[in-house]
């Protein structure tokens, strides 16, 4: 299966009049740079903001973006075209995550439908085969639909009192529909991927699944200033054994996935198109197989704001922000293979994550060790800037 470079199929469906930013690798200079989509054409603006981390600091952001007349770098049908490791011409630019020094936070367990999947994951101990005789037990007891309960509220308290007493309550439940959020750090700061890069999955995993979701870009004062897509790559057999090991499930190399670019919030967009957002995901296998699903943020159980709130506070701060995967209620149960085992990734996977007003982030599937290196980091990223007079 071949990754789709074009610019359609990476840009939201008003992309004229969205405010989309980025970051580019520059071979020129040896190093990344903020950019912002500009009629067809990237356009660097790392004299006005030389970090992502520094843009999104910005009183208004998308002002920013938006008067920086910057440099024109070239076509972004070009820059996506370079983007792919196996086609790429490593003299041009080439499109990368669009997050650096921001650290990367997960909030999980926040439909109703994917708590239900956690919980049968912890249950079945790591093995799918136990999966679906669990998911009819489970939902037999608390059945399928909660998305209507508040969690913290009395009736979620209510409820969680007779799980105990049924013997049904799970870690996952708490999270869930009690009063505070389950927030994780996903992966290192400068570690995602972006658009039409290799996403990994660890090689002793035998299931796992994508998990398409809205991230959030947050100031380090709590200002929510734009959003975009990601894949958080989640290993199901990992978590399921213990939840000990969901740094092992979840942060692995090239196992977040961002992009392909960071809408900021302005008069067109904001974080109510977010509240209704649908989220559509496809798999698509080299055997043939096809699996499609889709995630309706209208569903979720939380606010995003509410979840920004209990990740940053006078508790946690974060100086550089940080970005924030909102969640989702896709966790796919279709056999793949055998009846019972539901659906794992295989190698060569193309993943296409997509929403009309962010566009659409498209990864192949590859083993974690053998994704593109991550060598450029944070001390890497402060002497490539000093070196161009940028700090």
């Amino acid at each position: 299966m071949s990754l789709d470079t074009s610019t359609i199929f990476a840009l939201p469906e008003d992309a004229d009049s969205a405010v989309l930013v980025g970051r580019v690798w520059r071979p020129d200079v040896g190093g990344p740079s903020v950019v912002v989509v500009r009629d067809g054409a990237v356009v660097d603006i790392s004299a006005s903001a030389a970090t992502m981390r520094d843009l999104c600091e910005d009183p208004d952001p998308a002002a920013l973006a938006k008067a920086t007349q910057g440099e024109r770098l070239g076509d972004l049908a070009d820059v996506l075209a370079n983007a792919p490791r196996d086609r790429r011409d490593p003299a041009k630019p080439w499109l990368i995550a669009p997050v650096d020094l921001q650290a990367v936070k997960a909030a999980g367990v926040t439909f109703a439908v994917s708590m239900l999947e956690r919980v049968i994951e912890e249950q079945a101990a790591g093995k799918p085969e136990r999966a679906a005789e669990i998911r009819t037990m489970i939902t037999e007891t608390i059945g399928q639909d909660l998305s209507t309960l508040q969690p913290g509220s009395e009736q979620a308290m209510a409820l969680k009192a007779y799980l105990i007493e049924k013997q049904a309550w799970s870690q996952y439940l708490e999270v869930g529909i009690g009063p505070d959020a389950e927030v994780f750090s996903k992966a290192q700061p400068m570690s995602a991927v972006g658009h039409l890069a290799e996403i990994g999955i660890h090689p002793r995993s035998t299931w796992n699944n994508p998990e398409p979701e809205v991230v959030l870009a947050v100031s380090s004062r709590g200002g929510i200033v734009g959003a975009c897509l990601g894949n958080d790559v989640n290993l199901r057999d990992f978590e399921g054994r213990s939840a000990l090991l969901l740094s092992k499930a979840k942060d692995n190399n090239a196992s977040a996935s961002l992009g392909p670019f960071i809408r900021l919030f302005d008069a067109s967009f904001s974080l109510d198109d977010v509240r209704s957002a649908t989220i559509s995901l496809e798999v698509v296998g080299e055997d043939g197989f096809r699996l499609e699903g889709m995630s309706d943020m209208s569903r979720i159980s939380r606010d995003p704001a509410d979840i920004v709130g209990q990740t940053i506070g006078e508790n946690h701060q974060y100086p550089d922000g940080f970005v924030l995967y909102l969640g989702t209620m896709f966790a796919p149960i279709e056999d793949r293979d055998r009846p019972g085992q539901g659906f794992t990734h295989k190698i060569g996977d193309v993943v296409t994550i997509g929403a009309a007003r962010l566009g659409r982030l498209s990864n192949r599937v590859v083993h974690c060790a053998d994704a593109e290196p991550w060598t450029f980091g944070t001390a890497a990223l402060m002497r490539n800037l000093a070196k161009r007079r940028l700090l």
